[in-house]
């Protein structure tokens, strides 16, 4: 069966060629909502259905996989910063603290068929000083990582350590994907 992954991450395209699945990609152009009143799995599935059932539409004989990942602090959404700027506060706001990580999923399939699923991580940030921030900010490109940061790019250096499946912190819970599609190709 045709499987398309709807997203531009680099990440998410690492993470499935990693765990051997066959696949294409097309870009989701659905835009993301960004309502917390839903929550935070809520939230996140919510905006992966958008982009998968925004492809899905056109190739209904594939299975589309959406995704969307939040950094959450204290009921917060934390998404991709505008700017440098803007990246700065996140990184320094999540100094020193415990904030989750949560990524949703939707699998959109023949038949109409819709899974959603969501993998939660908690992350545990070193205490930042200014210059640590802005090292940190000088060796990455935040702008398009939730929370400004990935956890794959020099995550050693703002990162102490980490409670759940590291997958889901680069924006895939594999291990979770990977059964949901098993699910809906057999």
């Amino acid at each position: 069966m045709r499987v398309i992954l709807a997203s531009g991450s680099p990440r998410r395209r690492e993470l499935l060629e990693a765990a051997g699945l066959d696949f294409e990609v097309i870009v989701s152009p659905a835009e993301e909502i960004h309502d917390a009143s839903l929550g935070m799995a809520g939230l996140c599935e919510m905006n992966a259905r958008l982009k998968a059932e925004a492809v899905a539409k056109d190739y209904p004989d594939a299975v589309v996989i959406g995704s969307d990942t939040l950094v959450w602090l204290e009921g917060e959404a934390l998404g991709k910063p505008k700017n440098m700027a803007e990246a700065h506060v996140m990184i320094a706001k999540l100094s020193g603290r415990v904030h989750q990580v949560c990524t949703g999923v939707a699998l959109c399939g023949p038949q109409d068929q819709v899974r959603c699923l969501h993998g939660v991580t908690e992350v545990f940030f070193r205490e930042l000083d200014e210059a640590a921030v802005a090292a940190y900010l000088a060796k990455t490109q935040p702008l398009d990582k939730a929370g400004a940061y990935g956890i794959q790019d020099h995550g050693e250096m703002i990162v102490e350590r980490i409670e759940g499946d590291f997958d889901n912190v680069m924006g895939l819970p594999v291990g979770k994907v990977m059964g949901a599609l098993a699910g809906l190709v057999d």
